[in-house]
C-alpha cells in the first residue's frame, strides 16, 4: 500500500508542468546541483563534456537521450529526429560511439509499425557512424514486445544492436538462452521497475540468485554481454566466475549509473576490468528521475546510501 502510494505520488509530481519549470530553471544550474550528479546535463554538448571526462578516466560511456512514453505518432518522429543529431554530434566530437534508447521513446505504445520505422532510420544513421545501439528495457508489459521487435530488427540483418533483461523476471532465465544462440548482445540489470507478484521476483535474495545464475550463463555462452550492477556481492560473483572459468576480460564488461558508485566505478578500472558509464541527459531529466523514484521508492535510499559511501 505504501509503495503505491509512493509511485502514486512521484508520478504526480513527474507530470506538473510548474515542478518541471522550477526543475529546469534550478536543477542543472550549477555543476553542485543534485540533478546534476546524475544527469549529465540537458543538451548534446553537455553529454559529451561528460563522456570525454569519463573516457580520460579509462572508462567506456553509453549516451541515453531521455523521455519515453510519448503519445503521438509526432512526438515519436521528434524524438527519432533528436536522436539522428546525437549520432551526428557524438560522431563529430570523436568520443565512443554507444548510445541507448527507450521503444516507448519512438512510439510503441502509439503504433508498433511506426516505432519499428524508427528504429531503423536510428540504426541506419548510427550504421553508417559504426555505433552501437542498445535498446533499453522497461517495465514488465513492454517485455515480449521489444524482444520481439528486437528479433524482428535482428532478422532484417541489424547487428550493432543489443537489447536488456531484468533477473527480477523468472522469464529472463529462458530468453537470456534464446539470445544467446541469436548471438545477441545483452545487458543484465537487477530491474528498477516495481513488478507484480506472479510477474518477478518480490525478495532480494530471488532477484539475486537469479542475477547470479544469468550472468553465469552469460559469460560463459554469450556475445560481449554487459553485466551491469552497483551492487559488490554480485560484481564479486561476477569477478570470480570469470577468473575461475578463465574468461578473458575483453569479453565482457560492467555497467554502471552516470553517477552512482564513482568510487567503485574508479577501483574496477583500477583491477583491470572493462567500465562502461550509462550516461543520462535531456530536457526531460525532471519526469525521468521522479518516475525512476516511483517505479521503486527503495531507489531514494539507495541513491542517498551511495552518496555516504563515497563520503
Amino acid at each position: 500500500m505504501i509503495d503505491s502510494l509512493s509511485k502514486a505520488l512521484f508520478h504526480s509530481l513527474a507530470g506538473s508542468q510548474t515542478l518541471q519549470r522550477i526543475a529546469s530553471r534550478y536543477g542543472m544550474r550549477s555543476a553542485e546541483s543534485f540533478a546534476r550528479r546524475f544527469i549529465a546535463g540537458e543538451t548534446v554538448d553537455e553529454a559529451i563534456a561528460a563522456a570525454r571526462t569519463i573516457e580520460a578516466d579509462g572508462k567506456t560511456q553509453t549516451l541515453d537521450y531521455l523521455g519515453e512514453s510519448v503519445s503521438s505518432i509526432a512526438a515519436a518522429d521528434q524524438a527519432t529526429r533528436a536522436y539522428l543529431t546525437v549520432i551526428e554530434a557524438i560522431a563529430k566530437a570523436g568520443i565512443g560511439r554507444n548510445i541507448s534508447l527507450k521503444l516507448t521513446q519512438l512510439g510503441l505504445t502509439v503504433d508498433r509499425a511506426t516505432c519499428v520505422d524508427n528504429l531503423r532510420r536510428i540504426l541506419d544513421a548510427s550504421g553508417t557512424h559504426e555505433f552501437f545501439v542498445r535498446i533499453d528495457m522497461e517495465n514488465s508489459p513492454y517485455t515480449q514486445v521489444t524482444l520481439d521487435v528486437f528479433e524482428t530488427i535482428w532478422q532484417q540483418g541489424y547487428r550493432s544492436v543489443g537489447v536488456v533483461l531484468q533477473s527480477c523476471l523468472p522469464r529472463s532465465a529462458e530468453d537470456v538462452r534464446r539470445l544467446n544462440e541469436l548471438g545477441a548482445r545483452v545487458r543484465l540489470v537487477k530491474g528498477a521497475y516495481k513488478e507484480p507478484r506472479g510477474v518477478a521476483y518480490q525478495d532480494k535474495a530471488g532477484v539475486d540468485a537469479a542475477f547470479v545464475d544469468i550472468m553465469k550463463v552469460l559469460l560463459t555462452g554469450g556475445t560481449y554481454p554487459a553485466i551491469a550492477t552497483h551492487d559488490p556481492a554480485m560484481i564479486a560473483a561476477t569477478c570470480d566466475f570469470a577468473a575461475k572459468q578463465q574468461i578473458a576480460p575483453k569479453s565482457w564488461e560492467f555497467q554502471m549509473l552516470y553517477g552512482i558508485r564513482r568510487d567503485l566505478q574508479t577501483s574496477l578500472v583500477r583491477d583491470g576490468c572493462g567500465l562502461r558509464v550509462y550516461v543520462p541527459f535531456g530536457r526531460e531529466w525532471f519526469p525521468y528521475f521522479m518516475r525512476r523514484l516511483g517505479e521503486r521508492p527503495a531507489n531514494v535510499g539507495f541513491v542517498i546510501r551511495s552518496l555516504l559511501r563515497e563520503g
